[in-house]
């Protein structure tokens, strides 16, 4: 039988759909890649630099985009999924008996994590800053009102965040095919008025300008990488569309445009140097600004909109890994599990977006801020997927050197061009990077902590069962759901429910939620079960970190296996742990704290795990650390 997905409607659909959410940043890359090359004054608009950068830019396509995403970090799949945490996942499986490269894998995806929210912000604020700026072009008047509009459309974008994005999504392939084809249009008319800028695609030219400009080379190479920024979306939506389409979008329509928009720009700055100011929009006759105006605009919502999506996903992976405190996270759609919203996540990224909008004041200003966490993560990248080469697919030492080595020399210059502009701006994601990356590192440490404390008093389960029945307690109808977060560990409210209640309930289950450092646990491996006797029993929930994390529905797992919940007869008791920062702790004295305020104010567990709010009994306890 012929499989579904790979039937030609089913493959052009979701070939449409990745253009909307894969390909928005890097689509609306044109909108200011070739304008601050020039912008910064490093090089003049010449003929042989013209069509250096443009060589450079075409290069750093194929190279970058082509090779590197397309050809090859797209093959690193961890059961369907990529990204920064699941690349980490697939590369930490093979590394266990490796201690110290395996704490490294650790340290890089947090740190890739880290750099995702601080590219995050500069994404939405330089698109859609970089569109609206096109008025401008059609008349300067438009000028004061350029950092207004941008915000107000922010602002609504932002606004609706928590209504989802199902409505709205169906349209977001087609309007990006919309934009794709007008700027490969606008810029196939520039191209037929001077084809002599077609030279470029002769690495050639690249090459002679990257020898004649030698360290100025390295600043223009800062502005070049801006037309890559948003090539990680490829591997990071995966999950969401899958290899093929991905790949089919990227050959078919993508490239093709991006590299005709490019051109048709140098054409027209070699016809007038003056175009230099912003090519993209001089590019459109007076009759079409206003409409391209608008259609850049809305390319750039959708193309926010794909990164803000995006750091609810790698929040939620990051909460279910332990490198974040639980936060609330809502569902905006009844039959697509991946559209979520995350409040705290929607409104500190809002206010930081918009902190950076009013500050750099323009989207030559922003460019110094952006590239450097971009660069930095396709570094990180290329070091995992070097990793998953040869301890996860056993590659040899010099093939998974000779696949990797070439982007990571590529990358490094890439980064270095970008590390020049941290004091004019790059310091601005770089500290928001610092920020989470100290967040995670925290959380992710006083959590071990925590559990060491924890296990320091801890009771072995069976040995505490057996104590407890040689004069048992009184038994009460009903089913007890004891929650632990070490298994074979007697929970502390199970404890606190026998000191003061002095009952057990007829029926007792001790479950332990893992997660695992894959995306998704198949059903039939969700609940394992294990019989303590006396009507107890030691229950194992495994959960991907892309999986909703919903023990009831787990537990329609267990009907057949001689353990029959009744909702209504069902309690759940969680223990709630007060965190006590002590001096001469395993952590510095303000980390302590900061732990111990994340996890005072981390979203309530049973909430996290979908349990029903009028079963749950919550019992505390102080731990010191």
């Amino acid at each position: 039988m012929t499989n579904p997905t790979r039937s030609p409607a089913v493959l052009a659909g979701l070939t449409l759909g990745a253009l909307g959410v894969v390909y928005g940043d890097i689509g609306t890359s044109p909108l200011y890649a070739v304008r601050e090359v020039f912008h910064a004054g490093h090089v003049d608009p010449t003929r042989d630099n013209v069509l250096g950068v443009l060589s450079l830019i075409f290069w750093s396509l194929a190279i970058v985009v082509s090779l590197k995403y397309v050809a090859l970090v797209l093959r690193a799949s961890n059961n369907g999924e990529g990204g920064t945490m699941a690349l980490m996942a697939l590369a930490s499986k093979s590394t266990h008996d490796k201690p110290r490269v395996h704490r490294a894998l650790i340290v890089m995806g947090i740190l890739g994590a880290a750099l995702f929210f601080g590219d995050g912000i500069i994404t939405p604020a330089i698109s859609v800053l970089s569109a609206v700026e096109g008025l401008e072009v059609a008349t300067p008047a438009f000028k004061p009102y350029v950092v207004p509009i941008t915000l107000a459309v922010l602002t609504a974008l932002y606004l609706v965040q928590r209504h989802g994005t199902g409505t709205m999504g169906k349209w977001f392939g087609p309007i990006t095919l919309l934009w794709f084809a007008s700027i490969a249009a606008t810029g196939a008319w520039w191209i037929a008025r001077n084809p002599e800028v077609l030279l470029a695609l002769n690495p050639f030219y690249a090459l002679r300008f990257l020898l004649v400009e030698g360290w100025v080379a390295l600043a223009v190479l800062g502005a070049v990488f801006l037309a890559v920024t948003g090539a990680e979306a490829l591997y990071a939506d995966m999950g969401h569309f899958g290899k093929s389409p991905i790949r089919i979008a990227w050959f078919s329509i993508v490239w093709p445009a991006l590299s005709i928009n490019y051109f048709g720009q140098g054409a027209l700055i070699l016809l007038d140097p003056k175009a230099i100011q912003n090519p993209f929009f001089m590019m459109v006759s007076d009759t079409l600004l206003y409409p391209m105006v608008a259609l850049a605009t809305v390319a750039t919502v959708i193309a926010s909109q794909a990164t803000i999506s995006g750091t609810f996903s790698v929040t939620k992976q990051a909460i279910q890994l332990g490198y974040l405190p639980r936060l609330r996270i809502l569902h905006t759609s009844e039959s697509e599990t991946g559209q979520i919203y995350i409040p705290s996540v929607n409104w500190i990224q809002y206010g930081a977006v918009v902190l950076a909008v009013t500050m750099f004041g323009s989207s030559s200003a922003l460019a110094t801020a952006y590239g450097i966490a971009v660069t930095a993560t396709m570094v990180l990248t290329t070091l995992m997927t070097f990793v998953v080469l040869r301890f996860d697919w056993r590659y040899p030492l010099a093939p998974a050197l000779a696949a990797t080595g070439f982007f990571l020399i590529i990358e490094l210059v890439f980064f270095a061009s970008n590390a020049i502009k941290v004091l004019s701006g790059g310091w601005f994601t770089l500290l928001v990077a610092g920020a989470v990356f100290t967040l995670m590192l925290t959380w992710k440490q006083g959590r071990n902590l925590l559990s060491e404390e924890l296990r320091k008093s801890s009771i072995d389960l069976r040995s505490f069962l057996d104590s407890v029945f040689v004069s048992p307690p009184g038994r009460v109808p009903g089913t007890a759901v004891f929650l632990t977060a070490e298994a074979d560990v007697t929970p502390s409210a199970l404890l606190h429910n026998l000191k003061h209640n002095m009952v057990l309930h007829d029926r007792n289950l001790f479950v332990t939620v893992l997660h695992h450092e894959v995306p998704w646990v198949p059903v039939e491996k969700r609940v394992e079960v294990e019989a303590l006797g006396r009507d107890c029993w030691k229950i194992l929930v495994n959960f991907g970190f892309k999986d909703d994390p919903d023990v009831p529905q787990a537990f329609e797992q267990l009907k057949g296996r001689g353990i029959e919940l009744e909702e209504a007869r069902t309690s759940y008791f969680l223990s709630r742990d007060i965190v006590v920062p002590t001096i001469g702790g395993g952590m510095a004295p303000w980390r302590e704290k900061l732990f111990a305020n994340l996890h005072r104010n981390s979203s309530n567990a049973a909430e996290f795990l979908s349990l029903p709010p009028n079963r749950v009994v919550e019992l505390g306890a102080q731990v010191a650390i």
